[in-house]
């Protein structure tokens, strides 16, 4: 198999996380993951990340990804993606470098991604996502629009089958 970025894009607590795992499992592929990135620099993005502290996150996670691509390996970028020209730059960035690419979305509606988002909040499976925060993230997202090329992400269960279609 060649080299190929695939790039989740969803709000937070939408799934992207449980997928991009089961998908690299499936393919033995890298994940390259923002909140793990900011774990690492002890950055909270459930409270908010100054600009420039996201702009060093991207910039490492930019290392990481062509490092793998490098190596002849599938790459998935865990991170929302909110906005179209992040999405942009990961597609330029697979043209320059010859991989495959592809956009999954993770489109879970928003009153969904609430309700996981309060029962975070009584089991922390993960990190606290301020109001604030968590709120201008669902009012800001840019969805992919019908002129940007993107693949619906399957459930969980059907990601053995699709997974290996979906690079053929």
């Amino acid at each position: 198999m060649s080299s190929a970025l695939i790039v989740m894009c969803g709000r937070s607590f939408s799934g992207k996380s449980t997928i991009a795992r089961a998908i690299a499992a499936t393919l033995d592929a890298d994940v390259v993951n923002f909140d793990q990135i900011n774990e690492q620099r002890g950055l909270d993005g459930g409270a908010g990340i100054p600009v420039e502290e996201w702009q060093r996150t991207h910039a490492i996670a930019t290392e990481r990804v062509l490092a793998a691509l490098h190596d002849n390996r599938v790459v998935i970028v865990d991170d929302t993606n909110s906005w179209r020209f992040l999405r942009d730059g990961w597609r330029d960035l697979a043209e320059r470098e010859t991989a495959s690419y592809i956009l999954l979305y993770v489109d879970t509606p928003a009153d969904e991604v609430r309700r996981r988002r309060d029962v975070n909040r009584i089991h922390r499976s993960r990190h606290e996502v301020a109001d604030p925060v968590f709120e201008a993230h669902l009012a800001d997202f840019d969805e992919p629009g019908a002129d940007e090329s993107h693949t619906i992400a399957p459930a969980v269960a059907d990601i053995p089958v699709w997974a290996h279609t979906l690079l053929a």
